[in-house]
């Protein structure tokens, strides 16, 4: 039910023992308890190695840096900035873009753009480019700690992440050593400009060896197990 905007905060929260929130990290705990909840605790995107793993590269997705996502609103200005500027910043380098509703925006030498790929051919798109790109929505971004699914799934498939700056990024991976980390598109382009072969490949390996061991759905499970036994 959406809430009625002249109803108190406080009483959206009424005084709850627990909270169970999609991400936002401190910032949104706080914000949480300053309302009445007793304990907050952050479930976070994960990886499922099952679903995004290693597969061999695949011809139709070469390219040097790889943007997989739909064109919304809070995300349009951030892709504008830190994937197009780098298409126009490296005129020799080669991109891809996917997700839907990109066709008008599809229009430089060096940028393929394939529409909407399946989850069928993820893994495909994250393992062959040199790079993949992560954009965060603006909203997720402003608030940090929420990192969005597919920083997990191309990593966990052994991306080269190259991923827009956001606060809390290290409690997932470790800047410089498990994934690249740009505050604008000039940025990444002078990453991806600078990027060897056997470093995105040391960075993929990195990023999946810690996703596998520290940020699973399992992990996630028994994270909310234990927390919902404390509360029982």
């Amino acid at each position: 039910m959406e809430a009625d905007p002249h109803t108190p905060l406080r009483s959206l929260v009424p005084d709850y023992d627990l909270v169970l929130t999609y991400g936002g990290g401190d910032p949104v705990v706080e914000r949480y308890r300053a309302i009445g909840a007793r304990r907050c605790v952050p479930v976070y995107n994960a990886l499922d190695p099952a679903t995004h793993h290693r597969v061999a590269p695949d011809p139709r997705f070469a390219a040097d840096l790889a943007f997989l996502g739909n064109r919304l609103p809070d995300r349009e200005a951030r892709v504008e900035e830190f994937f197009f500027q780098a298409v126009r910043l490296l005129p020799r380098r080669s991109f891809l873009l996917g997700g839907n509703a990109w066709e008008g925006r599809a229009g430089a030498d060096n940028l393929r753009y394939l529409g909407h790929v399946g989850t069928e051919s993820h893994n495909a798109l994250n393992c062959t480019p040199l790079a993949v790109l992560n954009v965060s929505r603006e909203s997720m971004a402003a608030n940090g700690w929420s990192p969005a699914t597919r920083v997990f799934e191309a990593a966990g498939a052994g991306a080269c992440l190259i991923t827009d700056a956001w606060e809390g990024l290290e409690l997932f991976l470790e800047p410089g050593k498990e994934v690249l980390v740009a505050r604008d598109g000039a940025e990444v382009a002078s990453l991806l400009d600078g990027l060897e072969p056997d470093q995105a490949a040391a960075i993929g390996a990195a990023a999946m060896e810690r996703l596998r061991a520290e940020h699973t759905y399992a992990q996630r499970a028994e994270l909310v197990e234990e927390t919902l036994a404390v509360v029982a």
